[in-house]
């Protein structure tokens, strides 16, 4: 029987009910402005003194589109003045400066990611002279040794720039398809040509870039089942190294682009549901591991291979291999993580241009881990990345009892377990075939902050 047949329309409407998706734990919703700069300051300080002998992920938040896509939630800028990258670089700059001070710029930088946005907004000089400075100010590796990453919309990469990104050390690549179906293209006002993609996913690869990802999103205007369907032909036919599969999230109260969506065109919860599983389906069938929620790779890539050693991660660009990395984020809203914390710069231009023009770090909000906080961190983690919690060792790692200090967490899986979606035996949980279609369900029950229904308002739905 297949996953979606087990669940019937009364179930469906059970658990098509809003929650996180756990990029990070306690999630963002949590962050206060109370921790500001001065806290971002002492807890770096702290953090170098503990942990100096930690790689560094770098991540670079470049916010300039020259069109919008309505289903977007990302924190963007819509422009064709290009002026607007010289100003926006010429702080970034400055901000590399002020972090590397404060993370040691002798750590090495095992991975690196500029998101957005479109990177590829800007042109190849200041592409050139943004990994410039990072590589004046922080220690890059060479010879492929890190995974340096960056997203391309393939709309707005003219040739040569995939060689540029490839001599500037570049290896791995994403790119956004979303659906090839024109109708659901022209519904969310990103039209973009199978052609445009292949171009260059095939530059890319004759260029040496190690790996190779599409992004395709579902329950989009005028999607099926069917139509769907039709799309991961065409993408099976490309064969990426890693694909991702994301649920769209619907929330136009919080994210006013998605107003232009007509809410009337979007799949209902069931087809939705539907065509997640025949996407597992297709992707495992083609023979491709289904890492977990929305990420899927090669059985040899290395994403594949850290969830068979029990080594994956889970962060702000999702599913990752590099867990013992301090992430520094820069840019304006790009959230970093240290060991027992959490921060995000400022969300707009102006008072992030008008903090760096002063000196001051642009730090907005944040939060400090408790003890707590880092222990239900390592459950949800290990549940969303590898699907099942060993209680013994858990308890031996943090030294408590499992089963008393999540027996209130324990009770509320028992009604997951009577639907099929955990095994909850005497030393394991286990997340089932179906309950991996709902990973974030199942994460939810060990999430403390979602005691308070209002806390659910701001998360799209699990189907």
């Amino acid at each position: 029987m297949s996953a979606s047949a087990l669940f019937s329309p009364e179930l469906i409407q059970k658990y098509d009910v809003s929650g996180p998706r756990y990029t990070s734990y306690p999630t963002a919703v949590q962050f206060t402005p109370e921790f500001d700069a001065a806290a971002y300051v002492r807890h770096a300080r702290e953090n170098l003194e503990r942990h100096g002998d930690r790689p560094l992920s770098l991540y670079f938040h470049l916010p300039f589109c020259a069109s919008v896509c309505y289903y977007c939630a990302c924190n963007k800028i819509i422009t064709n003045n290009r002026r607007h990258a010289a100003d926006y670089l010429e702080r970034l700059f400055r901000e590399i400066g002020m972090q590397a001070a404060l993370h040691g710029g002798a750590r090495p930088v095992a991975q690196l990611h500029w998101g957005g946005g479109t990177p590829t907004f800007f042109d190849e000089a200041q592409m050139s002279a943004l990994m410039r400075v990072t590589g004046e100010h922080f220690t890059l590796l060479g010879g492929d040794a890190g995974d340096y990453s960056l997203e391309v919309d393939p709309r707005t990469t003219p040739p040569g720039t995939i060689e540029r990104l490839r001599e500037l050390g570049f290896n791995r690549i994403s790119l956004g398809v979303q659906d090839f179906a024109a109708d659901v293209q022209l519904a969310v006002n990103r039209v973009q040509s199978e052609e445009e993609t292949r171009r260059v996913v095939d530059t890319a690869r004759a260029t040496g870039f190690r790996s190779v990802s599409l992004d395709l999103i579902y329950g989009l205007p005028h999607q099926s089942l069917a139509s769907f369907d039709a799309t991961l032909d065409r993408v099976l036919d490309i064969r990426p190294d890693r694909l991702s599969v994301f649920n769209y999230a619907h929330l136009p109260h919080l994210f006013k682009t998605q107003k232009q969506i007509d809410a009337a065109q979007l799949p209902a919860a069931a087809e939705k549901l539907a065509i997640l599983e025949r996407s597992i389906e297709r992707l495992t069938d083609a023979g491709y591991v289904y890492i977990g929620m929305d990420h899927f790779a090669l059985p040899d890539d290395e994403l594949s291979r850290a969830q068979r050693d029990d080594t994956l991660y889970r962060n702000f660009q999702g599913y990752s291999t590099h867990s013992n990395c301090d992430l520094v984020a820069m840019g304006m809203s790009s959230i970093g993580m240290l060991t027992h914390s959490y921060s995000q710069n400022l969300k707009e231009a102006a008072p992030y241009y008008a903090a760096l023009d002063a000196g001051r770090l642009p730090i907005a909000r944040g939060v400090e881990l408790s003890e707590d906080d880092r222990i239900r961190r390592d459950a949800i983690t290990r549940l969303i990345c590898h699907f099942h919690v060993g209680m013994d060792a858990f308890s031996k790692r943090w030294n408590v009892d499992f089963k008393d200090y999540f027996a209130q967490e324990l009770a509320r899986l028992a009604p997951l377990a009577d639907d099929g979606l955990v095994d909850i035996a005497d030393d394991e949980i286990t997340v089932l075939p179906p309950g991996r279609l709902l990973i974030r369900l199942v994460c939810m029950t060990f999430d403390k902050y979602l005691e308070a229904p209002a806390e659910r308002t701001r998360f799209s739905r699990a189907i």
